[in-house]
């Protein structure tokens, strides 16, 4: 009976997981257009309409004109040419414009399914919160936009970066777990109570490390200190928490955020080898079993892209190692959430127990 109902709904899973991976590759271009200071270039909202660049000179010199009224252009790239204006606002186009299109795939299909019966009754109240959620980020990345488009701030806020980034990626998990609710067979899960439990704890540490990777990034705090294993010499900077208050100081300066998110990148790394040791213990016919080595792989990469990027980080970020290290970071997500599901978070409890 399950095995029919799981073979019935592969084509609604394969749908959710593309749109997976289309959420990554969102993820991925809202951390290029930070990175490259093109968050702002594009001053209105056109959801329609705006799904076309600037179609001749006329309107390329009527959008740079627009832009040109905002503190980002009067105080940092007053020296801008057209050019160089078209290069910042192709990746902010280029991420707007995917969104349409994940709106696209997500809608269609969904319609398609719906009129088919491929989704049934259980399926539909998930799936409301799907397009709840992804209308949300939306409308939390015009929000974001929105507050930098005046004539005071130079960028977006990085806690706003934060609130988006982070949105973001619940997106990204409810799908994914949404796609392997229905894929998943429950023979396939085991009963793991501790596993998952510090599965969680790392689900939480690795949510609170993602923040500050935002933090990072919205700060260009990589280039407040490029030295590893040391911070500018230092194992601890004196010039942490001096910004006048704890919560201050651990939200707006550069050193104190690298800092902790350095911190945390080694708690979690010590963590996740206890995680492969405890899966280890479970039973080899598991797929838990069989995927305990991905955690494993997928931080230490993580970390080693990391120290590259800081320590590259002498002039300005390196972009392809910030972004490659921003991928890895997610796919770790991913991973901890799949093995969370494996594990029987929420899961038909078998008959086999791991302690």
């Amino acid at each position: 009976m399950e095995k029919n109902a799981l073979q019935q709904h592969r084509p609604v899973a394969i749908w959710l997981f593309t749109g997976v991976g289309m959420i990554v590759i969102q993820v991925l271009l809202g951390g290029i257009t930070r990175l490259t200071g093109s968050g702002l270039s594009i001053t209105e909202w056109k959801p329609i309409l705006g799904a076309l660049p600037p179609m001749n000179e006329q309107a390329w010199q009527a959008a740079f004109d627009h832009y040109k009224e905002i503190a980002q252009f009067k105080y940092i790239n007053s020296h801008f040419s057209l050019s160089d204006f078209k290069a910042i606002y192709f990746w902010e186009w280029l991420h707007r414009d995917w969104a349409r299109l994940m709106g696209v795939v997500f809608a269609l299909p969904f319609i398609y399914f719906l009129a088919t019966k491929k989704i049934d009754r259980s399926m539909v109240k998930p799936m409301v919160i799907l397009f709840v959620l992804g209308a949300l980020q939306g409308a939390i990345g015009w929000i974001m936009v929105q507050s930098g488009l005046n004539e005071e701030n130079l960028y977006v806020s990085h806690i706003r970066l934060a609130v988006h980034f982070i949105a973001a990626l619940l997106l990204l998990c409810y799908v994914l777990w949404f796609a392997l609710r229905i894929s998943i067979p429950s023979s396939g899960i085991v009963h793991a109570p501790s596993l998952r439990r510090l599965n969680i704890w790392l689900l939480v540490l690795l949510t609170l490390q993602l923040i500050y990777g935002a933090f990072m990034a919205g700060l260009h705090a990589a280039l407040a200190a490029s030295t590893w294993p040391d911070i500018n010499g230092m194992w601890w900077p004196v010039n942490m928490f001096t910004q006048g208050g704890f919560l201050t100081d651990i939200t707006h300066n550069p050193i104190t955020i690298q800092f902790i998110h350095r911190g945390l990148a080694y708690l979690i790394t010590i963590l996740v080898a206890v995680w492969w040791w405890k899966a280890a213990q479970t039973p080899v016919y598991s797929r838990l079993h069989r995927m305990r080595y991905l955690p494993s792989l997928l931080v230490l990469t993580q970390v080693l892209l990391g120290v590259l990027t800081v320590m590259l980080s002498q002039v300005r970020i390196p972009l392809l190692l910030a972004i490659l290290h921003q991928f890895t970071g997610m796919l770790l997500l991913l991973a901890l959430v799949w093995a969370l599901f494996l594990s029987n978070a929420q899961a038909p409890v078998t008959t086999k127990t791991v302690n």
